[in-house]
């Protein structure tokens, strides 16, 4: 009887922890173009400059075979300006530290965006990204991989975005990775206010402890390696500017004095400011930054009635006299 009922309770034990890990995945943004997915296209006009310089350290085609030498296609010019599929390959573990004509800065919403060239949804190259305050001193995005490590991707296979949180190259060319500021915001050896470089590092997309990259909880990154090829590694296309110097945001007292909610949301939302003031203006926009919805004179608390979006992630623009305050929402 004994053993049974520790037999049970094991089994209890383990179903418990299957259902656990189990929520983890499928928790993060899918792929581009589907409706819930967080991808920016580069022709968006919420990007309001590029990388204006780039400098790269190359890694080995295969990091356990260097006499096999390192990656060579592109050049460090590939990675500066829009996005266009010219891309410059990092090589197993090398690296990329990118410059911008104005410092970015923590606004609401996503920051900047990075861009890799994949052909598909599935065959996703990824990437740590850091940022700077004086080049010297990088702090890294915090990043989740729930992919099984248990057997090798192999050179052509396949990844879920749906795994993938705070890496670039989830998503296909021509879409963007968006990264906030606001994730490194407790961190005292950066100020998210003025970044002055961005640090691509390619993802090692091998399991073998010697030579793997890990997430920020400690598990081992699986991406399709090796990829013993000129144009090995992560491919790195460009780094877009959401916000910079040039605009300014808003003081922290100003961000917590309106709130937006439900978010996510089904039909509705409501937006309340503790000033109990009617909104000068309040816009919608969808990802390509395409203005969808306007109403002026909205009342505090009045609801908004957004039921014809489709399900997906916009942003919600509210002018209210002398600030403008931006906030990502999600319809479901």
């Amino acid at each position: 009887m004994k053993l049974l009922l520790s037999t049970r309770f094991i089994l209890f034990f383990f179903l418990l922890n299957f259902i656990a890990v189990s929520d983890l995945y499928a928790q993060f943004a899918p792929s581009a173009r589907l409706t819930t997915s967080d991808a920016i296209h580069a022709d968006s006009n919420i990007f309001i400059g590029w990388a204006t310089s780039c400098e790269v350290s190359r890694g080995f085609v295969q990091i356990n075979r260097p006499d096999l030498g390192i990656a060579t296609f592109g050049n460090d010019n590939d990675a500066i300006g829009k996005a266009d599929n010219t891309v410059v390959s990092l090589g197993d573990g090398g690296s990329a530290v990118l410059q911008f004509e104005y410092p970015l800065r923590n606004n609401p919403g996503p920051d900047f965006a990075v861009f890799e060239n994949s052909f598909s949804n599935t065959f996703l190259e990824l990437a740590h990204v850091e940022a700077s305050s004086d080049g010297v001193n990088f702090v890294r995005f915090p990043s989740v991989s729930l992919t099984q490590f248990v057997s090798q991707i192999t050179t052509f296979g396949t990844l879920e975005a749906e795994n993938i949180h705070n890496l670039a190259g989830k998503y296909q060319a021509f879409f963007g990775v968006p990264f906030d500021l606001s994730d490194l915001e407790n961190t005292e050896s950066i100020n998210i206010n003025n970044v002055t470089h961005v640090r691509i590092i390619d993802v090692v997309g091998s399991i073998d402890t010697n030579f793997c990259s890990r997430d920020s909880a400690g598990r081992i990154i699986n991406d399709p390696w090796p990829t013993p090829f000129p144009s090995s590694g992560f491919d790195l296309d460009a780094v877009g500017v959401i916000h910079d110097i040039r605009n300014l945001g808003l003081p922290d007292l100003a961000k917590n004095e309106v709130l937006v909610y439900p978010n996510p949301f089904v039909d509705f939302i409501s937006i309340s400011s503790k000033k109990n003031t009617s909104f000068d203006k309040v816009e919608v926009f969808d990802l390509t930054g395409k203005m969808i919805f306007g109403n002026f004179d909205l009342q505090d608390s009045e609801q908004i009635d957004l039921s014809f979006l489709n399900a997906g992630v916009y942003f919600l623009k509210v002018s209210e006299s002398k600030r403008v305050i931006m906030v990502k929402i999600i319809k479901q």
